[in-house]
C-alpha cells in the first residue's frame, strides 16, 4: 500500500509540474505574441514618426506615470523637483519676449512698388478739378521671377599716348570665380548648393526650377559644378573638424543610404559629429565599422556621447575616450515594452522622465550649478532606476521587450551615470539625432547616391549647412560671400571663416573691405 501511496502522490506532482509547465509556455507564448505585435508596431512607426514626439506619453498615461512616480520616490523629492520646475518656468517666462499681434510689417529691405489708384470720377474728369487732401496706403507682397543676369566681363586695352615710352598693352586682370574659367558666379553656385543639400531638391527638380526662370541648366552641369566646389572648402572644413575634436565632448551617431551600383544598390554610411553651438560635421565612409569611427573622431580625447554600438567599444581600451550613453536610448526600450508589459514599464518610464524633467529645468545654469542640482536631485533618481533594475531583473522573461530595456540599462550602467558629475555632459543623444535628419529627409527626395565621391561632396555642403543653422547664419549669403574669400584667404586663418565665427570675421573692416571689391558680389546685392 506504502508502494501506491508514494506512486500517487508522484503522479500528482508530475500532474503539478505539467500544468505549471503549460501555464509558463502559455505565459511565453503570450509574450511572444505581444512582443512580434510590438515589433511591427515600431516598423509602422520607423516609417512615419520617429524621435523625441513619438515617445511622448499621452495625457492619460502621463498621469498614470506621474501617480506611479509617487510611490517611487518620497515626497520630499517630488516636492524639491516641482518646487526647481516652477522656479525655471517663471524664469523662462519673466524673459520671454510677448509675442506681436495681428498682422507683421513686410521687411524694409524689400524694394517697394507704387500702384497708384485712383477713382473713376478723378481718371474721367483729370486732376486738375480736385485737391488732393491725403492717401491711404496698404502694402501686398508679391513675388517676381529669380532674377538672373549675367555678368559681361569687359577689359579695356590701353596703350600709352607717348610712344617712346610705351611698356606694351595694358588690361586689367580677370575677377577670381570660386571655379577658375567656370561660368557660374559665386551667387549662382550659393543658390544651387542650398536648394540642393538644404532644401533638398534633386538635381533633376533644379533642372525644372531653373528652365522656369528661363534658364537651360543640365543638371550634370550643376553635378559638377560641385564636385569642383570640393577643393575650394576642404580646407575650411578640415579646420572645423580639428577644433571640433579639441572639444572636450562631442556627439556622434550614423545612419545607412544606398549608394548606386549596377544591378543593385549598394550601402554607405553617414556620421554626424556635433559640439553643441560650434560644429555639425558630417562624414561619408563605405563601411560602418571601427575602421570607419577611427576615421571620424582620428586623434579624438575626451568624453563621446554614443548609443551603445559595439563599433564604438575599442575606443574605450586605453582611457583616452570615455564612454556617455544616452537616456533618450534607454527610454526607447521600455517604450517598445508598453503594450506587453505596461505595469513596469511605465514604473521605468516614471523614473527616467523625472531625469528629463529636471534637465529641463537647470538647462540654462552655469556648469557648476548645474553638478550640484543633478547631484542633489537627479542622483538619488538614478541609483532608484538602477536599484529597480536589479530588483526585476530575475523576474523578467528572456527576448521580451522589457527583459531587453532592463538588460540595455544595467549593462550601460556606468555610461548613463556619467552626466551627474560633469555639467557639460547632456543627458541625452539627440542633438546628433535630430541633425542626422538632414540626411533623412535628403535621402527621401534623391534616393540614392551616386558614387561614393557624391557622398564626400554631400558631406562637405551638409556640414557647412548644418553648422549655419545651428549658430544661426544665414545660408545662401555665407556661401556666396565665402566663396570670395576662400581663394586669397590666409590657410593658417581659415577657421574664422567657419558659421561659429563668422558674425565676427565679417564685421572686420579689412573683410568687408573684401567683399565690396568683388564685383560678383556687387551684382547679387540688388543696389
Amino acid at each position: 500500500m506504502e508502494i501506491v501511496d508514494d506512486l500517487a502522490a508522484l503522479i500528482r506532482r508530475l500532474e503539478e509540474v505539467e500544468k505549471k509547465q503549460a501555464a509558463l509556455q502559455a505565459e511565453r507564448d503570450h509574450y511572444h505574441a505581444l512582443y512580434l505585435e510590438m515589433l511591427e508596431r515600431c516598423r509602422k512607426l520607423e516609417k512615419g514618426l520617429v524621435g523625441p514626439k513619438s515617445e511622448r506619453l499621452s495625457g492619460d498615461e502621463s498621469q498614470l506615470t506621474i501617480g506611479v512616480l509617487e510611490t517611487l520616490l518620497s515626497e520630499r523629492d517630488l516636492a524639491e523637483i516641482d518646487e526647481l520646475a516652477k522656479a525655471n518656468e517663471q524664469e523662462v517666462k519673466a524673459h520671454k519676449r510677448k509675442k506681436p499681434t495681428g498682422r507683421k510689417p513686410l521687411p524694409d529691405h524689400l524694394p517697394r512698388v507704387d500702384i497708384e489708384v485712383l477713382p473713376e470720377e478723378v481718371q474721367r474728369e483729370g486732376l486738375d478739378a480736385f485737391d488732393r487732401i491725403g492717401e491711404d496706403i496698404s502694402e501686398v507682397l508679391e513675388r517676381r521671377p529669380a532674377s538672373m543676369v549675367v555678368a559681361r566681363i569687359i577689359k579695356p586695352k590701353f596703350v600709352r599716348k607717348d610712344r617712346d615710352e610705351k611698356k606694351g598693352v595694358l588690361m586689367g586682370e580677370t575677377p577670381e570665380l570660386p571655379i577658375p574659367r567656370g561660368m557660374a558666379g559665386p551667387g549662382m553656385l550659393a543658390d544651387t548648393v542650398v536648394k540642393r543639400w538644404d532644401d533638398h531638391a534633386p538635381l533633376n527638380r533644379l533642372e525644372r526650377i531653373y528652365a522656369r526662370d528661363g534658364v537651360e541648366l543640365a543638371r550634370s552641369t550643376v553635378c559638377q559644378w560641385h564636385s569642383q566646389l570640393v577643393p575650394l572648402f576642404a580646407p575650411l572644413v578640415a579646420a572645423m573638424r580639428l577644433d571640433a575634436l579639441e572639444a572636450p565632448y562631442v556627439c556622434v551617431d550614423a545612419t545607412g543610404v544606398l549608394v548606386l551600383k549596377k544591378e543593385k544598390c549598394r550601402r554607405g554610411h553617414f556620421w554626424v559629429l556635433v559640439v553643441p553651438r560650434r560644429h555639425v560635421l558630417f562624414e561619408y565612409t563605405r563601411e560602418h565599422n571601427g575602421a570607419a569611427v577611427d576615421t571620424v573622431l582620428a586623434g579624438y580625447q575626451g568624453y563621446l556621447v554614443v548609443d551603445a554600438h559595439a563599433v564604438y567599444d575599442h575606443l574605450y581600451a586605453d582611457d583616452t575616450v570615455t564612454e556617455v550613453n544616452c537616456w533618450a536610448h534607454a527610454r526607447r526600450y521600455f517604450f517598445k515594452a508598453m503594450s506587453s508589459d505596461p505595469e513596469r514599464a511605465r514604473e521605468a518610464l516614471a523614473l527616467i522622465n523625472a531625469l528629463f524633467r529636471v534637465e529641463r529645468s537647470i538647462a540654462d545654469k552655469p556648469r557648476r550649478e548645474k553638478e550640484r542640482l543633478r547631484i542633489k536631485h537627479s542622483e538619488p533618481i538614478v541609483e532608484r532606476f538602477f536599484s529597480w533594475c536589479d530588483a526585476k531583473w530575475p523576474e523578467l522573461l528572456e527576448d521580451s521587450p522589457m527583459y531587453d530595456g532592463v538588460r540595455y540599462a544595467r549593462n550601460q550602467r556606468k555610461g548613463l551615470q556619467r552626466f551627474l558629475h560633469d555639467g557639460r555632459l547632456p543627458l541625452d543623444n539627440n542633438i546628433s539625432e535630430r541633425e542626422l535628419r538632414r540626411q533623412a529627409v535628403g535621402r527621401k527626395n534623391w534616393m540614392f547616391l551616386g558614387s561614393d565621391e557624391g557622398g564626400q561632396v554631400n558631406a562637405t555642403f551638409t556640414s557647412l549647412l548644418a553648422s549655419c543653422r545651428m549658430v544661426g547664419v544665414e545660408p545662401w549669403a555665407y556661401l556666396r560671400d565665402l566663396m570670395c574669400l576662400l581663394p586669397r584667404w590666409p590657410k593658417h586663418q581659415v577657421l574664422d571663416l567657419a558659421p561659429v565665427n563668422w558674425a565676427a570675421t565679417v564685421a572686420r573692416e579689412d573683410v568687408q573691405a573684401k567683399l565690396a571689391a568683388d564685383p560678383y558680389r556687387a551684382l547679387t546685392l540688388g543696389d
